[in-house]
């Protein structure tokens, strides 16, 4: 109850606008959710900005549908029966969607060892024989 008061507030009429403004684009298909940076409405015209210019063409074409999922989204919500568009403009904008995408989870690839610890040292330098058996130990010790 005190969410929905505070809501009503004429300070916060922009909230109610931009729930509407997302109720409209997932209303929309999954690839034009991706294609649309935001959208917004001023002076009877909605406008649309699209994350690549390729988008640009295709919605170009689909201006009516647009309109008519906004008319529809209008008469069935009351809390967005304001949002009235005569015209559509479509423009290219360098933010992203605001659909997230989930990241891809790289992980490091585990290998069991595949070096075996015997190998041969043919030296006479106390120093590289104690390197040698060094490597040795840390093989295997790595082996499972």
């Amino acid at each position: 109850m005190i969410l929905s008061h505070l809501s009503n507030q004429p300070q916060f009429r922009y909230l109610k606008r931009h729930v509407c403004y997302q109720k409209f684009i997932a209303l929309l298909g999954k690839k034009w959710q991706k294609a649309i940076a935001f959208v917004y409405i001023k002076n009877d015209t909605l406008f649309v900005a699209v994350t690549h210019p390729g988008f640009k063409m295709e919605l170009h074409y689909n201006r009516d549908l647009l309109k008519s999922v906004l008319t529809q989204l209008a008469s069935a919500d009351a809390d967005c029966s304001l949002l009235q568009a005569n015209n559509v403009i479509i423009f290219h904008s360098k933010y992203r969607s605001i659909v997230k995408q989930t990241p891809t989870e790289e992980s490091v690839p585990y290998y069991r060892e595949q070096a075996q610890n015997r190998f041969e040292i043919h030296t006479d330098d106390p120093d590289l024989m104690q390197r040698f058996n060094k490597t040795k130990q840390l093989i295997q010790c790595s082996k499972p």
